[in-house]
């Protein structure tokens, strides 16, 4: 599968990230704007970089501008979407069959439910993606999946509708159960639920939700 990794500029734990890059395989590397920095601290020279380049600092950019073998990309300051957005469209333009955020939460909480909303380009082409950072692993989906126990990123699994309704919901293998109900938007029912089986199977018929395992 052809994978990327996006590494945008937000809070990113060094060691958890460098740990779950090596145990990963990547196709492409991108970083988004300040997410330069994150490669530079860890070593690993990005396959492509985009952004306005507002955020990153100048030593960091002059660092990797005398690098070999990099696709840049300068963006207009004056745009509408964010250098984030920008990089997972040139990741999939690129042939991006699963995406990877890293990066994407952190202190600024607009950023952070953007980047959350930018799950959707994926969901509409049907290309797997998730923002992971040391503590959480966010996804959104628009069918059923299965969480392995052994494989979950977190205690706790969390089901957030993000469409208004998301009908016939069931849960099976989860300490709180669910069969055949319909979940609103603007209430906290799907919140801390657990895994109690070595698989847990999350379904519905219809709708969206956003997916987070959190380890905390």
């Amino acid at each position: 599968m052809n994978s990327y990794l996006i590494v945008t500029g937000g809070q990113i734990d060094d060691s958890f990230a460098i740990r779950w890059i090596n145990e990963h395989s990547f196709e492409g590397m991108v970083a988004s704007d300040s997410g330069m920095e994150f490669y530079k601290r860890a070593g690993i020279k990005p396959d492509m970089i985009i952004g306005d380049f507002d955020s990153v600092k100048a030593e960091t950019l002059d660092f990797f501008r005398n690098k070999d073998n990099i696709h840049w990309i300068k963006l207009n300051p004056m745009k509408d979407d964010t250098d984030t957005e920008a990089a997972i469209r040139l990741a999939i333009e690129n042939g991006a069959e699963d995406i990877t955020l890293l990066g994407a939460t952190g202190s600024r909480i607009d950023h952070m439910l953007a980047n959350i909303e930018l799950l959707g380009i994926g969901l509409e082409r049907k290309i797997p993606m998730q923002i992971i950072d040391a503590n959480n692993r966010i996804r959104m989906i628009d069918s059923g999946i299965v969480i392995r126990e052994a494989e979950q990123f977190g205690r706790y699994v969390s089901l957030i509708p993000y469409s208004m309704e998301v009908k016939n919901v069931t849960l099976k293998g989860f300490k709180y159960t669910l069969e055949n109900y319909t979940m609103h938007k603007f209430n906290s029912l799907g919140i801390s639920n657990e895994i109690t089986a070595d698989e847990a199977q999350i379904s519905f018929t219809d709708g969206i939700m956003v997916v987070v395992e959190a380890a905390d």
